[in-house]
């Protein structure tokens, strides 16, 4: 389980708080206002902020002095961190080698197992540049996946891709968890985005991190500052 316990940052006149629990396996969305602290959230997770007060846990565990390196958690950004002078099969390659050393040929069976997996099979020998936005998001996945870590963090990682394509992304991140059975946290400023993939939401919004609802439940009777936020008129 992961456990945000009384968190509270303060940061350039800005201050986020939380306190919540999250279950190993769980799809979540993240969603809220532009500014409201989706993205810092994530970073307190990662271990890039750490905060002015309380904790997170990782079953049971406090990971405070643990830097970013070493927590149990995969990253991924907008930019998809995919290096462009690398080709695909490196680029996941280091998923099993941070340091870019050779991968040995078990490990390159399973880089080609994961590029399988997302549907990649043949393309490990091509570099960033010579894939759709569609294929580098998916070899970004594939990494992800490699990393085999139990807990993911998307920070809007598909905002740049069509609506289709979105959708498709969405399918895929469901598949990686499924596969991975990793705690998948993704923000996103779509509600679509949160209904397709998401079995929680965690909203947040003036300073608060709230507590996780179920999707349906959330979006079928929201709260009045979601309701504002999602453009509705008041029930």
């Amino acid at each position: 389980m992961l456990e945000v316990k009384g968190m509270r940052l303060a940061l350039d006149g800005f201050a986020l708080e939380g306190d919540f629990a999250l279950q190993p396996g769980e799809t979540i969305a993240v969603i809220g206002p532009s500014g409201a602290g989706k993205s810092t959230l994530l970073d307190v997770i990662a271990g890039f902020r750490k905060p002015d007060a309380g904790q997170v846990l990782w079953q049971g565990q406090g990971l405070s002095d643990v830097p970013p390196q070493a927590r149990p958690v995969s990253m991924l950004f907008q930019d998809q961190n995919l290096f462009p002078h690398l080709t695909l099969a490196r680029n996941l390659g280091l998923a099993l080698r941070p340091d870019g050393g050779r991968v040995t040929p078990d490990e390159a069976a399973r880089v080609e197992a994961a590029l399988k997996t997302m549907g990649l099979e043949g393309l490990g020998n091509r570099k960033p540049g010579a894939l759709s936005g569609g294929q580098q998001a998916r070899g970004a996945l594939a990494r992800v996946l490699l990393q085999a870590r139990p807990i993911i963090l998307l920070d809007e990682p598909f905002a740049a891709l069509g609506p289709a394509l979105r959708q498709e992304m969405l399918d895929a991140v469901t598949e990686v968890a499924q596969v991975s059975g990793a705690l998948v946290l993704m923000v996103s400023h779509d509600p679509s985005d949160a209904r397709r993939f998401a079995r929680r939401v965690v909203y947040v919004d003036g300073g608060r991190v709230h507590a996780p609802v179920e999707t349906k439940v959330l979006f079928d009777d929201p709260p009045p500052a979601l309701r504002a936020y999602l453009g509705q008129e008041p029930g």
